[in-house]
């Protein structure tokens, strides 16, 4: 499986994706907004886009899916429920479906509401996994749940699924958001030093156009919405929410981050 990971460089701070099948050249191309990107990366490497995927029904996310689809005929899947909110859908998707890529590159749907109620993340089926998270999950931080989403059920998401994947899973979301989240991570954790140290990392080196990729064990060391149970994550949260319980359960801690996340 090859992954190529496209920085848009919009305001947004985009990240689109072909994965692309080794033996044939076939590529799904995951979320392409940046259609021009998406397009010519796939002509300069030889490559056939035959299905676009999109992770959820927000514009920034589907915005390219038009003019992809007009240039390659290709299929448009997303989740069997966004079919009232994105145009054109040829195949709805549920969890535990398989996107097959070319004759060699499976990806497992999760069915990951949260940030939406309608969001698919993928798995792919691989030695070392790779998830897609869309916007669910991005390195250091979560999605928020604006527009059609709910915090309790993105919580859902993150404990009953993201967190019990294998540790060596490598993340690819939806946007470039790490060193901000970091800074939030530390605002929230002042002593966690992996976080700290990471971020004096990208200070120096962060380059959207060649991004980190993360995995789940560093997930799980600096992102807060991993560390519910962290001392000085609960203490700092009590200061902002002096009702907080003596001991609130990780549903409610989660909550709290992410009501915080939204005006920091």
């Amino acid at each position: 499986m090859i992954v190529e990971q496209i920085w848009t460089g919009n305001a947004y701070r985009n990240f689109n994706y072909l994965i692309v099948c080794p033996d044939s050249g076939e590529a799904l191309a995951i979320d392409p907004l940046d259609h021009e990107k998406c397009l010519a990366r796939a002509r300069d490497n030889g490559w056939e886009i035959t299905q676009v995927l999109n992770t959820h029904e927000h514009g920034d996310h589907t915005g390219g899916n038009k003019a992809v689809i007009a240039a390659t005929q290709a299929r448009l899947l997303a989740h069997k429920n966004a079919k009232n909110s994105i145009d054109g859908i040829d195949v709805g998707l549920g969890a535990g479906d398989v996107v097959k890529v070319g004759s060699s590159v499976e990806l497992l749907v999760l069915d990951t509401p949260g940030h939406t109620m309608s969001h698919v993340c993928l798995l792919s089926q691989t030695d070392t996994q790779a998830l897609f998270s869309g916007d669910t999950l991005f390195n250091a931080g979560a999605g928020n749940c604006h527009n059609g989403g709910h915090p309790s059920e993105l919580y859902d998401t993150f404990a009953d699924q993201l967190a019990k994947l294998p540790d060596s899973t490598q993340l690819y979301p939806g946007h470039d958001y790490i060193t901000n989240n970091l800074q939030f991570a530390l605002d929230r954790e002042p002593d966690n030093q992996r976080a700290r140290d990471l971020l004096a990392e990208l200070e120096q080196i962060h380059d959207p156009d060649n991004a980190m990729v993360t995995t789940l064990v560093l997930e799980k060391e600096v992102n807060s919405f991993f560390r519910l149970t962290s001392p000085s994550v609960i203490a700092g949260l009590r200061e902002a929410f002096p009702e907080l319980p003596d001991e609130p359960s990780p549903r409610e801690v989660f909550v709290k981050l992410r009501e915080l996340r939204n005006s920091w």
